[in-house]
């Protein structure tokens, strides 16, 4: 779940990363009485995700910074289209504008190639329901960033990490093996030791697999890299007795066709392990039409005082300042 206290923890580290002594460009160029008034235009086609990161973005380096946002979570917009505006101090504008878009376009980015899965998947499904779902595959450290913009594109958050669900993979399976244990009775041991709200999702690789994990009461069945015909076979043997997800070898090419087997859920790691960002940019021009105002009228609660330290750049004992005053 993505939360304040998330989004400012992240950006702390960010912009401490881009600028750990200050900005010396915009610190020395930049008078530090100059204004600027900015706004965020899409280059491309995509679906919006990460609003409030990029307006917290720039509240954090100084809270007199206005950010008013012309695009919700989830919105698709066009190329021209103003997704946002930024007003304020002309130095912490330039320092924040490259950490904003970082996460503003990633976010967006995989919140495009997810409704681009949604929409590939449901056109071949004759209206049946499939889910499409993300996995773990994410950057450290950005996991609840990236789920986030799967859920602005139409997705599906699988578990956030191991500690939510129990998930038997290849690998468990391995050891199982290797200690002569029964899966059934593997499953059915571990469902005694586990809060009746926790699921049990097994990973198979082949069709023989499947009715021992019946046998133990999974909720969840995931056939891993199944071909069309063993999805199809597979859906037929659990005939509703657990959730269904197919996973491995799922692209933009092969959804739909996954989709029309009849398994409940399309997990896949490319909806973020290498999604490409959208093409966006935050221009700043003079002569801006000051009446432009945003389709949404949204801003973001300012804090009173600034919480970086704008001065520090040409200090060079000062440290990284990125603590409130």
């Amino acid at each position: 779940m993505l939360t304040a206290a998330t989004i400012e923890s992240a950006l702390r580290f960010a912009l401490d990363e881009d600028a750990p002594w200050g900005d010396i460009t915009g610190d020395t160029f930049v008078p530090g009485a100059a204004s600027a008034r900015a706004v965020l235009n899409a280059r491309e086609a995509g679906v919006f995700s990460g609003g409030e990161v990029f307006a917290r973005a720039f509240t954090l380096i100084d809270s007199g910074v206005q950010v008013e946002l012309a695009a919700a979570e989830g919105d698709t917009f066009s190329p021209g289209d103003t997704l946002a505006m930024v007003s304020g101090s002309a130095q912490a504008v330039l320092r924040a504008e490259r950490i904003a878009l970082n996460f503003c376009q990633r976010m967006s980015g995989i919140a495009t190639q997810t409704r681009a899965f949604v929409d590939a998947a449901a056109s071949n499904t004759a209206g049946r329901s499939v889910r499409i779902a993300d996995t773990r595959k994410t950057t450290p450290g950005l996991r609840a960033f990236e789920k986030h913009a799967v859920g602005c594109g139409g997705g599906h958050n699988h578990r956030f990490g191991l500690s939510d669900a129990v998930m038997v993979k290849d690998n468990h399976l391995a050891v199982l093996a290797g200690q002569n244990a029964d899966v059934a009775a593997s499953i059915r041991s571990a469902r005694a030791r586990l809060s009746h709200t926790t699921t049990i999702e097994v990973e198979v690789d082949r069709l023989e697999q499947i009715q021992a994990v019946l046998d133990g009461g999974a909720d969840i069945i995931m056939l891993d890299n199944f071909s069309l015909a063993d999805l199809r076979a597979g859906v037929e043997l659990i005939a509703g007795q657990a959730v269904i997800e197919a996973s491995g070898n799922v692209s933009l090419d092969t959804v739909a066709d996954i989709a029309a087997t009849g398994v409940d859920v399309i997990s896949s790691g490319a909806l973020t392990h290498s999604v490409r960002a959208v093409d966006l940019g935050l221009d700043i021009g003079l002569g801006l039409d000051t009446d432009l105002k945003p389709d949404l009228d949204l801003e973001f609660a300012l804090d009173p005082e600034p919480d970086i330290d704008l001065g520090s750049a040409l200090d060079p004992d000062s440290g990284p300042n990125l603590e409130s005053n």
